[in-house]
């Protein structure tokens, strides 16, 4: 799980807290726990659980909610219960059954058809109880306020589509499917459930949704609230980085010049050790140029890079990017900015250690 301190000397700590969020708590609720187990009031979550949900809720602490904002977006995986036969007005077990069609018709061939149509890059249009905004209200709002609200689909990604178990209930009338699915940021599990079951014509919603993993965290790195409650268990801010991104090695001098916000030379011409999952999942989308080996995806790599220090602090989250002659910057990086039209500087994106 990382480092661990009791709460009273977490007031200088920063990390973060893997939770396994009960059901019936808000991910608000959780927040809110935390900053009174860790005695600070900097504390927020990355990706929000509805409160039926359990699973990796991602806490960041201290100055670790500033690599809140690039875990939200990474792939997430759940696992859920889907019943076929029952569409609610959430699309979830905590709403109301607006319909009821019999299952007993469905077989296991056509729940793989339709779990295949699911599958890959698909438009989908969001739960009307989503968080999405119209018109700078929450979706969720204006459906509760009895408002019709439309909301228009969107582009997202179904990486995996498993289904565990297939079981009858009441008398075969509804279908209880047990499924696995890892998702691009922006998926609404939910929402699978409501197409699958409308692919299949008799309706569907979720019973049950536990998320297992948030981009490299997994439900194995969590702890529930009462262990939090009784030993305070948090990833260190340089662990909790290395997991997430492509890493550097800096020196002393390159992480002064990076706490004064100074540019240093490109990370595509340093040594960058990949997180194992990152490096598997670039492997797996192969070019066709190139062998997809770490030294073609260092060549080709786009985003952040975390830097550190020869003391494993890190220091700074950084971007190559073209060249700027004048910018301010390290001697070596200086340099880049006058040796051609595509010389390339790392920029620092996010500074983390405080300038001496």
């Amino acid at each position: 799980m990382g480092k661990r301190q009791k709460p009273e000397e977490l007031e200088v700590g920063s990390g973060l807290v893997l939770v396994d969020k009960p059901a019936g708590w808000t991910s608000h609720d959780v927040v809110g726990k935390i900053r009174k187990l860790a005695g600070t009031r900097k504390v927020g979550h990355a990706g929000t659980l509805d409160p039926m949900a359990t699973g990796v809720l991602v806490v960041g602490i201290n100055r670790a909610t500033r690599l809140l904002t690039h875990i939200v977006g990474v792939d997430k995986t759940y696992t859920a219960t889907v019943r076929l036969g029952e569409s609610t007005t959430t699309d979830d077990a905590e709403g109301e059954v607006l319909s009821t069609r019999f299952a007993n018709a469905v077989t296991t061939e056509r729940i793989a058809e339709a779990v295949a149509a699911l599958t890959g890059e698909i438009q989908q249009v969001p739960s009307t109880v989503s968080a999405i905004k119209v018109d700078g209200r929450r979706a969720y709002d204006r459906a509760r306020s009895g408002e019709d609200v439309e909301l228009d689909s969107r582009p997202v990604t179904v990486h995996r589509f498993d289904v565990l178990d297939t079981r009858r209930v009441d008398g075969g009338k509804l279908v209880d499917i047990d499924i696995e699915v890892r998702v691009s940021s922006g998926t609404y599990v939910r929402a699978l459930a409501r197409d699958l079951g409308e692919a299949l014509e008799t309706g569907g919603h979720l019973t049950a949704l536990r998320r297992t993993a948030v981009g490299p965290y997994s439900i194995d790195q969590t702890l529930t609230l009462e262990q939090l409650g009784e030993d305070f268990g948090y990833i260190g801010l340089a662990e909790a980085a290395a997991q997430l991104f492509p890493a550097r090695q800096i020196s002393t001098e390159e992480a002064e010049h990076l706490r004064h916000g100074r540019r240093i030379t490109a990370s595509a011409q340093s040594e960058v050790t990949y997180p194992a999952p990152l490096l598997q999942d670039a492997l797996a989308k192969p070019d066709t140029k190139d062998t997809p080996t770490p030294a073609v995806l260092k060549s080709r790599r786009e985003g952040l890079t975390a830097a550190f220090d020869p003391a494993g602090e890190l220091i700074a989250l950084l971007r190559d990017i073209p060249a700027k002659p004048g910018a301010s910057s390290s001697p070596d990086a200086a340099k880049a900015a006058v040796a051609g039209p595509k010389a390339m500087q790392a920029k620092p994106e996010l500074v983390f250690a405080q300038a001496d």
